[in-house]
């Protein structure tokens, strides 16, 4: 069984057309955006590359495989499994790690050294010291979602002489990039221990929500927060409180609910803040743009035998492992 008839829609270049024509040298390949294809069209495909919305999926009526260009699955396509439990769905997970978890580390050490508020001083022409500053030699960091970018986040964290706790799942897999594993049922009984409290969760049911203001008010006095996941993991009114209290020295966050923020949104004031618009990810990184393409090509050949890189399990919507390490 061959896949015929394959639409792209992603950012492309000529070559990475080449590559994925090249995947599937059988399959007529259309390069297109959703939004440019009438309902017969779309129903004509077998397999896509690319997001696409709840309504274009109920116009994908004969598609077979779907390869996301996103890392986390959302729930339109967990809901697939229900719906049509012979489509092969797989994510991209794997191919954000190096471009997370390098604005995670530029944002906490920007906190660290004050350099936002000698940025914004900068208006004022303002000359002058704006007090101590902290390091991450020594700091203890806590990532919470310990997957590819978790894990990514943490090894470059190690290099800067912290000491790294991942929270999975489930126990088991690589302790690459960690000083200590644990299970997510740990996490209010380590939170208390952490400088750095970094989330790179995917959105699930366990997951929303699971930054509340309990769990912040259990973080340690003058500690940092990070998230790079889903803006639905954290109650952004507590997040708002623990700045404006000065319990939390910093706090950066690359999602919010609802996206965009709206410009009325207290977080938008907060100084010890960096919010930035859900960019750590994407294609701001030519390496993230090579991955993605790479995992849909590799993903494609691979048709109908496998393996295949990042499938999804409906049951859990993560990527599939052999040892269902991470998260």
């Amino acid at each position: 069984m061959s896949l015929y008839n394959v639409l792209v829609s992603m950012p492309i270049t000529p070559e990475y057309q080449r590559r994925l024509r090249a995947a599937v040298p059988r399959a007529q390949v259309s390069f297109q955006r959703f939004e440019e294809l009438g309902d017969t069209q779309l129903a004509a495909f077998d397999a896509v590359v690319g997001n696409p919305d709840k309504e274009t999926i109920t116009k994908l009526t004969n598609i077979k495989f779907l390869q996301l260009i996103s890392s986390g699955v959302a729930a339109e396509y967990v809901t697939l499994g229900r719906e049509r439990p012979d489509l092969m769905l797989c994510s991209a997970s794997g191919a954000y790690g190096q471009a997370i978890s390098e604005h995670m580390v530029a944002a906490l050490l920007m906190l660290m050294k004050r350099l936002h508020e000698y940025r914004d001083a900068m208006k004022q022409a303002a000359w002058e010291s704006r007090g101590s500053v902290e390091t991450p030699l020594g700091k203890t960091v806590l990532v919470v979602g310990a997957g590819s970018i978790g894990t990514a986040f943490a090894k470059l964290m190690q290099k800067l002489g912290s000491k790294t706790i991942g929270l999975r799942r489930q126990t088991g897999g690589e302790m690459d990039g960690f000083d200590e594993l644990h299970t997510i049922d740990q996490l209010d009984a380590l939170m208390p221990q952490a400088d750095v409290v970094a989330l790179s969760l995917p959105e699930t049911p366990a997951t929303k929500g699971i930054m509340s203001a309990a769990r912040f008010s259990l973080m340690k006095e003058g500690s940092y927060f990070l998230n790079v996941g889903r803006g639905s993991a954290v109650d952004q009114d507590a997040l708002v409180r623990a700045l404006e209290s000065g319990h939390l020295a910093g706090a950066s966050i690359d999602v919010t609910v609802p996206e965009p923020l709206p410009k009325d949104h207290p977080l938008w004031q907060q100084k010890n803040l960096l919010l930035t618009p859900h960019i750590s990810g994407y294609y701001h990184l030519q390496a993230t743009h090579d991955a993605v393409v790479d995992i849909a090509a590799r993903n494609l050949a691979a048709w109908p035998e496998g393996p295949f890189i990042s499938r999804v399990d409906y049951k859990t919507g993560y990527r599939e492992r052999p040892t269902d390490e991470g998260v």
